[in-house]
């Protein structure tokens, strides 16, 4: 530990030096601009365009999510009660059951087997569920929501809603799939997520190369979701509202938040998915119920506005207003991009976190995933996009702030422009004194807590390429630091173009593995439900 911490501080002196001694240009603008050429390259590239503006990585993930969906049955809905007794632990009988029991000895399984399956494993289905939320539920709920929104108007929370239900049951498919396929090593620490099912279930398929090829590109692009995604654009946002909060006005003030949540974050992901668990198991629901108390309360005190905004959620999805969003495929678009955004559906990487559960039926902890994108997107986000519509309501002559702004994400209120988690800020100050200390205090705990578990997705990641050895972890979690830096000092256009692309290139490889193993998915949930029923027999 002493080590670790050591090397830690040792990498992030300099940088505090460095900022120091920034010209008058300011440290955070010179690592911006060396930041966004890649940043834009990087964009350009995964959201290449098919017609009308369309990125095919969208149309990819939706399609399959709405494949998914048809080929089984709509597990978003018929399994959803199922899922949730799953987490309360209704049938941990089935899971975690006494050798002995020839009752649940099916598909030929001996008993000595099925205990040494149902020890597989690090954590509890609720507690990779927290961890998974954790790196779902975060600033795309709060800042990616508000540049929906100012980008796309009220009708981006539309189609931001029909991806979150639709990517359910991808999220079911891939998870199951992570912990189907997983690796348990001899110290029973477990390894999962899309490289291994990727590579195993291919070879499996009889295509070894195109596995190996697939699953070297997602441990890639994981890596560098890690980085982004899961890491500057949470730190991004974090130091948005607390310079916003400080009155920080420093040319270097970006730079040296990211040292200080650096260094709260390298500590904490020391400890690995068992320390991670524990310390998400306890902030997440803290933090949930917390923000959805505060939007509860805005969207009950403005009760009379709800219906107008829900009008306008739904017929600007279809005749969409906002300036420069292109129509209903520009609004869109910004809707099932900020959504997979938030909810990682279709990316494969929540299936790394769920893959280390205690469980011998893979299709249980993939029931357990399929919650994920509703709780984020369905719920956390639509009422992040209520409370900020209704606040917009408040101007008189019809708006506060004009949707689609610039067409850059940024809105003019009162004069001042404010981008992000700064609008929803904006929105809670309206109705709530001092929300502006509680929502800074939010977005942090969301940031923190996305980065503690992205940082685990981004290590495994990193481990299937360079090893398992002590040297690569080190240096891995060096690397997940420093963007820690880059993400809060650079702009927010530069960090989420990047962000969005990296999360977003982990679909294609991805989604090779969910078209050849979903057959595999659909015997495991049958071989579930069956046990459940056996059980209750």
């Amino acid at each position: 530990m002493k080590k670790y911490l050591l090397s830690l501080v040792t990498f992030l002196i300099p940088i505090l030096n460095f900022a120091q001694e920034a010209s008058e240009k300011g440290l955070d603008q010179k690592i911006d601009e060396a930041f966004k050429p890649f940043s834009d390259l990087i964009s350009n590239i995964v959201f290449f365009e098919v017609f009308q503006g369309a990125p095919f990585v969208i149309i990819l993930l939706v399609g399959s999510a709405l494949f998914f969906s048809l080929y089984f049955g709509f597990p978003n809905f018929r399994y959803f009660l199922t899922s949730i007794n799953i987490v309360r632990g209704k049938y941990d009988n089935v899971d975690h059951h006494e050798s002995g029991s020839p009752a649940l000895a099916i598909d030929g399984d001996i008993k000595g087997t099925i205990e040494d399956e149902s020890k597989e494993g690090e954590v509890t289905h609720f507690q990779a569920l927290a961890t998974a939320v954790s790196g779902t539920v975060g600033n795309g709920n709060i800042a990616g929501v508000a540049l929906a929104i100012a980008l796309g108007g009220p009708g981006a929370t539309f189609w931001m809603i029909v991806c979150g239900l639709l990517g359910m049951s991808t999220k079911f498919v891939e998870c199951t799939l992570g912990v189907q396929y997983r690796d348990v090593d001899d110290e029973g620490t477990v390894y999962g997520g899309p490289m291994y099912y990727i590579s195993k279930g291919l070879k499996e398929k009889g295509f070894m190369t195109l596995g190996k090829l697939a699953a070297v590109l997602f441990a890639i692009f994981c890596i560098g979701g890690s980085f982004g995604g899961g890491n500057a654009a949470q730190s991004n946002q974090a130091t948005i509202v607390i310079k916003d909060l400080l009155g920080i006005e420093s040319t270097s003030a970006g730079a040296i938040i990211g040292v200080v949540l650096a260094i709260l974050v390298g500590v904490i992901i020391i400890g690995g998915i068992k320390r991670i668990a524990s310390v998400t198991e306890k902030i997440v629901p803290f933090m949930a119920i917390l923000y959805l108390v505060a939007c509860l309360y805005i969207i009950l005190s403005n009760f009379s506005l709800v219906d107008d905004a829900i009008g306008l959620i739904v017929t600007e999805a279809f005749n969409p207003k906002a300036i420069g969003v292109g129509g209903i495929i520009g609004v869109l678009l910004v809707g099932f991009k900020r959504a997979a955004f938030s909810n990682e559906a279709g990316a494969g990487s929540a299936s790394i976190a769920h893959s280390a559960v205690k469980t011998k039926y893979s299709a249980s902890e993939g029931l357990v995933a399929l919650l994920e994108p509703f709780i984020d997107t369905v719920v956390i986000c639509t009422m992040t996009a209520l409370v900020i519509i209704i606040f917009n309501f408040g101007g008189g002559d019809g708006a506060i702030f004009q949707y689609g702004g610039d067409g850059s994400g940024s809105v003019m209120i009162d004069g001042i422009a404010y981008e992000g988690a700064g609008i929803t800020s904006q929105a809670f100050a309206q109705y709530i004194p001092y929300s502006n200390v509680f929502l800074t205090i939010a977005v942090v705990l969301f940031a923190v807590s996305t980065m503690i578990s992205w940082s685990y997705y981004g290590l495994q990641s990193w481990k299937f390429l360079f090893g398992r050895g002590k040297a690569a972890d080190l240096t891995y979690k060096l690397l997940f630091l420093m963007f820690v830096v880059i993400g809060a000092a650079a702009s927010m256009n530069s960090i989420w173009a990047f962000s969005d692309a990296m999360i977003f290139a982990m679909v294609f490889p991805n989604m090779i593995g969910l078209y050849f193993l979903f057959p595999v998915v659909k015997k495991e949930l049958k071989r579930y439900l069956n046990a459940i029923k056996t059980s209750k027999a």
